[in-house]
């Protein structure tokens, strides 16, 4: 017998269903294991899949072509940046939305309340940088304020400080000046985006916003990198001000962030919740993009669970290169998990593999220990300082920073040597080895620490020696921390020093951060193992900003690390001014 021969109603038994709408598509497929995911968005996809089977008993039907409108509204907007921006002579490539983003934005507009009204108020999205989260954030936002039907409608970029906020509303404002049709509907006016005849706008909110809180009726809200605000209170008090909106949208994307941050933490652990059924919240859509526990994160095979956006916007080389170097460097292994596999770190992570510190490698790739080698550079050499004095009772560190020089007084191009000096009060050598437990009064003994009398450090001692210093080497900027300094560094100006005043901040450690962690890894630096700097260099922990960008923290340090700051302001000024130090003659 053949299919042919079979009666009508036979033959439509047989037939396969008809194809599912991309949004749940991409649910059968993850379900499946056609798509890579991890255990969190297998569980959001299991929900959208469960709910298609049962939500009705509790009022939920899902509307896919309302869901489907949603998605096609992207097509409108035009990449502005990179290759993608330059397409189409300059015009840029139409967006289109891969089936994760699919996903996501036809879930938060198809799912329908029994009343008609859209069933997802807060939508939670956690994926690792670069997978065109501030994009999509930047769609939704203008759909919500242009394209909802909302009279009045109010959008609000939300953020703890403004000019964050400011990233996915600039992304907004780049869309319209990139498409003749939303030009015609939106203009910006200021720092509003502004549709006159429907009264609605989008703008940006934070606790710095000249505008603060103060009668604000929200439709919308997208807080992009939820992980940097700091305080809970913007956040409530948008989602306390949507009263009047019948289907207002809150919209959370992030980053994961660091343990610790309580806003981020409580936020995370109720979408946990939630998407694993734990708690029931039928208002709240959860999709979470990160490694599952005992996953390599070095495995490539896994990198698509955090990474949806893998060979689209974020490249596998570049992936590559990143996990390569959080394999050598202790301070990129944090930055790596959270930023790139999108897993929660630890606040401060240790900075310097102290067997990467205790070596360094010549011209031919042999490693040489630092302690059989004692930097000596010759009269006249150039160098910059770094001048950290962190009170007048503890620890002071100067270092110098030059460029390495051979036996016959020749550089070594990108070779580095450093010199190190230390002081502290002669009166707290002995409590300070017992309350440290290191060998403070070894380290006089043996001259690498200088104990003034008293007990305060005596800064004169500093003065003359760095005057002493100057008459020897050709020192350039000296870079210091003001907020001890001060006095120190006017009268040292007086006797002609170039003294910088460096912020402790990411802009004024990161970059010299940077440099000299490459240099460590590299083997180019040359400081003859001295103890204090050594155990100062093993002390060392990284704070590291939602950009990735990292400075030594003595916050989180658990021991002294002046003498490492120090260092990081001296690479800093030889960076500043290209290894050219001009002449100071001490006066």
């Amino acid at each position: 017998m053949t299919l042919s021969t079979l009666a009508p109603k036979a033959r439509r038994k047989m037939e396969p269903p008809p194809p599912a709408d991309p949004i749940t598509e991409y649910a059968l497929d993850v379900i499946a294991g056609r798509i890579v995911a991890g255990k969190l968005v297998k569980k959001a996809a299991e929900r959208h899949l469960s709910d298609l089977a049962t939500g009705a008993e509790r009022g939920l039907r899902f509307d896919a072509a309302a869901g489907m409108k949603a998605v096609q509204f992207f097509a409108l907007l035009r990449h502005y940046k990179g290759d993608l921006g330059k397409a189409n002579n300059g015009l840029g490539e139409f967006v289109k939305l891969e089936s994760w983003q699919v996903f996501i934005v036809g879930s938060a507009f198809g799912w329908k309340r029994a009343d008609g009204l859209r069933r997802f108020r807060r939508i939670y999205i956690e994926v690792a940088k670069k997978n065109g989260k501030t994009l999509m954030a930047a769609g939704l936002a203008l759909l919500l304020a242009f394209f909802d039907g909302e009279p009045g409608a109010e959008v609000y970029s939300l953020a703890t400080k403004e000019d964050q906020a400011k990233l996915s509303w600039n992304d907004g404002a780049q869309f319209v000046r990139k498409n003749a049709s939303l030009q015609n509907r939106i203009r910006q006016v200021g720092k509003r985006l502004v549709n006159v005849d429907t009264a609605s706008f989008w703008t940006v909110l934070g606790r710095d916003s000249d505008t603060g809180d103060q009668g604000i009726n929200p439709h919308g809200a997208v807080i992009d990198e939820l992980h940097v605000i700091a305080t809970p209170d913007t956040i409530d008090n948008v989602e306390t001000a949507t009263a009047a909106r019948s289907q207002w949208m809150v919209i959370k994307i992030t980053t994961a962030g660091v343990k610790g941050m309580t806003v981020w933490e409580n936020e995370r652990s109720d979408a946990v919740a939630v998407v694993e059924g734990r708690a029931t919240d039928d208002s709240m859509f959860v999709a979470i993009y990160t490694l599952d526990e005992g996953d390599d994160p070095f495995n490539e095979a896994v990198w698509p669970k955090a990474n949806p956006n893998l060979g689209v916007s974020v490249m596998v080389e570049g992936l590559r290169e990143a996990a390569e170097l959080a394999k050598r460097s202790p301070a990129k292994m944090a930055p790596f998990l959270r930023f790139r596999m999108n897993i929660p770190t630890n606040v401060a992570e240790r900075a310097i593999d102290i067997d990467v510190w205790d070596r360094w490698m010549d011209a031919e790739g042999v490693f040489h220990p630092q302690a059989e080698y004692q930097p000596e550079p010759p009269a006249g050499a150039g160098c910059f300082g770094g001048l950290d004095l962190a009170s007048v009772r503890d620890l002071t560190a100067l270092i110098l920073w030059f460029a390495a020089h051979d036996a016959e007084g020749l550089e070594i191009p990108g070779y580095y040597d450093l010199l190190a000096w230390f002081w502290c009060p002669e009166e707290g050598v002995r409590e300070r080895s017992r309350k440290d437990g290191v060998p403070y009064a070894d380290w006089v003994r043996d001259g690498y620490l200088i104990a003034t009398p008293g007990n305060v450090t005596d800064y004169n001692f500093i003065q003359a020696k760095i005057i002493e210093l100057a008459e020897l080497y050709n020192i350039g900027e000296i870079g210091y921390d003001k907020w001890n300094a001060t006095q120190l560094a006017v009268n040292l100006q007086a006797d002609g020093a170039a003294m910088v005043a460096v912020p402790q901040t990411y802009a004024g450690l990161g970059p010299a951060w940077r440099e000299l962690d490459k240099l460590l890894i590299q083997g180019r630096v040359r400081h003859g193992g001295h103890p204090i700097l050594r155990w100062m260099a093993g002390n060392v922990q990284v704070e590291t900003d939602p950009s990735g960008n990292q400075r030594p923290s003595k916050a989180h340090s658990a021991e002294r690390i002046d003498g490492m700051v120090a260092t990081d302001m001296a690479l800093g000024r030889w960076v500043a001014n290209g290894g050219a130090p001009g002449i100071w003659t001490a006066a």
